[in-house]
């Protein structure tokens, strides 16, 4: 047998197609490869597009609960300043009754003075 047949017969010249076919295998392996990173970067970037748009919701909620916290908060002022007028004005005109003994006058029997120019 010649050295032609041999190399045939053991696979001589086999081994390297072989070895061409194992690199047009291997680069649809890296495309695929490359094509599922992508598609993973991408997704994990739209999750963090995602949770940055609802962490900004959460604060333009929260900013308009602080607002609503904060007018609460003046109206309950406002409020507790009115009841504390009224109760001290109550106050008063009972210890005028009680202690001195005064009567809070008829409408009818005001009178009213003008005074002239000088």
């Amino acid at each position: 047998m010649s050295s032609v047949a041999q190399r045939e017969r053991i696979g001589g010249t086999r081994s390297a197609p072989t070895r061409r076919s194992a690199k047009t295998e291997s680069r649809p392996r890296l495309l695929a490869g490359g094509v599922l990173w992508i598609v993973l970067f991408g997704t994990l970037l739209a999750g963090v597009v995602a949770v940055n748009v609802a962490v900004l919701r959460v604060n333009l909620e929260l900013d308009g609960v602080s607002r609503e916290r904060t007018q609460l908060r003046a109206d309950i002022a406002s409020i507790s300043a009115g009841i504390s007028s009224a109760a001290a004005t109550a106050r008063i005109e009972r210890a005028a009754r009680d202690e001195l003994g005064l009567v809070q006058a008829d409408p009818d029997e005001m009178v009213y003075v003008t005074l002239g120019t000088r």
